[in-house]
């Protein structure tokens, strides 16, 4: 089974709710790819997946969780000229928030 031929860095977000923001803190220009837990694995096989992000030009990035549920978080250097160093900060959403519809 293929794999990404480009370096990443894994983040399991675990269970988490809709409207959490997570703030990804980079040292260098990197794609920042937030993806639901069956994306994750598609992206791991090398397959079409969906996300929520892509290139982070400026630090700190800030995405919001779409729905609720298990989300990953990938940062990697396709299309540029390294891994960057990173960190993530979850900013938990307010217990009673709804998403708007």
């Amino acid at each position: 089974m293929p794999k990404p031929t480009f370096r990443f860095t894994h983040y399991d977000l675990h269970e988490q709710r809709a409207g959490t923001v997570i703030e990804v803190t980079l040292n260098a220009v990197n794609n920042v790819r937030l993806m639901t837990a069956p994306n994750y694995q598609r992206f791991t096989e090398v397959l079409d997946f969906k996300y929520v992000g892509g290139v982070a030009k400026k630090s700190p990035v800030r995405l919001a969780v779409p729905e609720s549920g298990h989300w990953h978080l990938v940062v990697d250097m396709e299309g540029h000229h390294g891994l960057a160093e990173s960190s993530v900060k979850l900013i938990t959403a307010p217990a009673g928030q709804k998403r708007a519809s």
